[in-house]
């Protein structure tokens, strides 16, 4: 099944967070927050939102930091995704 977002929103899939801290401790499953840095999997056309046009700069496969309580959380196919507009990615990690 595939997701095509509306206007200015995108479909976001979580990228596994470390298992180990940068000191070598290893968390348990329980302590992980849910990663912040997502990968984009679908993106809208844009158009006229709020009475603006928005141009769509993100584009499929790119990495990005999402605002931590943005979006709406989906789960298809046994995956989990998050439908956000474009303004609550906060920045695209290179």
């Amino acid at each position: 099944m595939n997701i095509k977002p509306l206007l200015d929103r995108v479909v976001l899939k979580s990228v596994e967070a470390e298992e180990t801290t940068k000191s070598g401790i290893i968390l348990s499953a329980g302590s992980k927050e849910k990663p912040q840095i997502a990968e984009v999997v679908a993106v809208g056309p844009g158009g006229i939102v709020d009475g603006k046009e928005v141009k769509m700069f993100l584009n499929v496969g790119d990495r990005v930091i999402a605002a931590k309580y943005a979006g709406t959380e989906i789960k298809l196919d046994d995956k989990e995704y998050t439908i956000l507009r474009q303004a609550d990615v906060l920045a695209i990690v290179e």
